[in-house]
């Protein structure tokens, strides 16, 4: 059962690589377009300033035949009035606008004097001439002649300036879908999870039932049969024991009723149990808390509770071959105003990658191990104690310590 979460864990590791390589080839594609897009603007930009140079040139040459050249301009304006998707500015040497298009002013152009320029607009246009002239590959000379030259200065058109933010914008919803059928299934997943323990908790409760009170009236007939009042003794405690065990089974998936409970009594309970269960080679020690601390008041199922530190004791004495020593302490922390209780041994400990999984229903590192206990355990203290419950600390070979924490009364 371990591969299990191995398996998943790997799966999600080459889930990740596919979907980092996928989203890496869609940005190349996109970023290719882009890049082809970009050429095409550089290369009108590029016909629009020999449009310009032209209409200039042609202008100093054919001054006096103006009928022979009128064609050829209206040809050159042509190109440069298609641009009304690409900003640019057209400057001299010393930086003075001669042309501007396709910017948003802040303020309308005076459709009777469209060459007149507002200071409003003045400024901003100096603004974006500014910041244009330090992107040196959106600038374009034009050699005029006599050691004359105008800068064509152009600025990405809307539709460019628009695919560049496109993948990332596309890539982040399909981050977010993604997100919410992955959490829409882990819940769907959960509930039916949550659905599994509650009918096997409660099918187990019933199916003891009756073998419990069975034995009940059996025990009534051994004391008539004057049968020794020892063995009797003994053998009722154990039938009271599964009719605890049976009761626990019975509260999973219905709200257990809490009682404002001393924790350290608790916990003392459940060592005291165990202590007499456990092999006599190991040795279980329950350090007691401060008395300025005690009590440990919380709100407490107690027989659920002491289910979970048997667990743990139990777990720690699988750990373990055949001797070692397992210590459990309690006390409360005043800073986050939490009781907590700590169950350390001297077993073979986890590695650290183990340190959540172990939690997970069907984990198991015994051969005949259900992996259910801890499992248990999680849902006994989070769902039902509103604590939490995790490993604090471990190193193979060395030991681990669990943590439990509580709200303190």
């Amino acid at each position: 059962m371990a591969n299990i979460y191995d398996i998943r864990r790997y799966g999600t590791f080459a889930f990740m690589a596919v979907a980092i390589l996928l989203a890496a080839c869609f940005l190349a594609v996109s970023n290719s377009i882009v890049g082809d897009l970009a050429s095409q603007e550089r290369q009108r930009m590029e016909l629009w300033a020999e449009a310009t140079k032209s209409i200039i040139g042609t202008s100093a040459e054919d001054a006096g035949n103006e009928a022979q050249s009128q064609q050829y301009i209206n040809f050159l304006l042509h190109i440069i009035e298609d641009n009304r998707s690409i900003p640019v500015i057209l400057a001299d040497d010393k930086g003075d606008i001669i042309l501007h298009r396709n910017f948003d002013l802040p303020e309308p152009l005076d459709s009777l004097n469209p060459l007149y320029i507002s200071e409003r607009n003045a400024e901003f246009l100096s603004k974006k001439l500014k910041s244009l002239a330090s992107q040196k590959q959106n600038i374009i000379p034009i050699e005029i002649g006599d050691g004359i030259t105008q800068h064509l200065y152009y600025q990405d058109s809307r539709l460019l300036q628009r695919l560049n933010y496109f993948p990332y914008v596309q890539m982040l919803i399909m981050v977010v879908f993604v997100s919410v059928v992955y959490f829409a299934v882990m819940s769907t997943k959960k509930a039916e999870q949550n659905k599994v323990w509650v009918g096997l908790s409660k099918e187990t409760a019933h199916q003891l039932g009756t073998p419990i009170s069975s034995l009940m009236a059996w025990m009534e007939l051994l004391e008539q049969m004057d049968v020794g009042a020892e063995v009797v003794e003994e053998m009722n405690k154990d039938v009271v024991r599964l009719s605890t065990i049976a009761s626990r089974f019975g509260k999973i998936g219905s709200k257990p009723k809490m009682e404002t409970t001393d924790a350290d009594v608790v916990v003392q309970s459940a060592v005291s149990y165990m202590k007499t269960r456990i092999s006599q080679r190991i040795k279980l020690v329950y350090v007691l808390p401060p008395a300025v601390e005690l009590p440990l008041k919380a709100q407490l199922s107690d027989s659920l509770f002491q289910w979970v530190l048997e667990n743990l004791i139990k777990n720690a004495v699988d750990a373990m071959d055949a001797d070692g020593a397992i210590t459990v302490v309690a006390g409360r922390d005043e800073r986050a105003g939490r009781i907590f209780i700590e169950v350390t041994d001297t077993g073979k400990g986890l590695p650290k990658k183990r340190f959540k999984t172990i939690f997970k229903p069907g984990y198991t590192t015994k051969k005949r191990g259900w992996g259910l206990g801890l499992a248990l355990a999680k849902r006994i203290v989070e769902q039902y104690h509103g604590g939490r419950i995790f490993v604090k600390w471990s190193e193979p070979d060395r030991g681990t310590t669990f943590r439990i924490e509580l709200p303190s009364l």
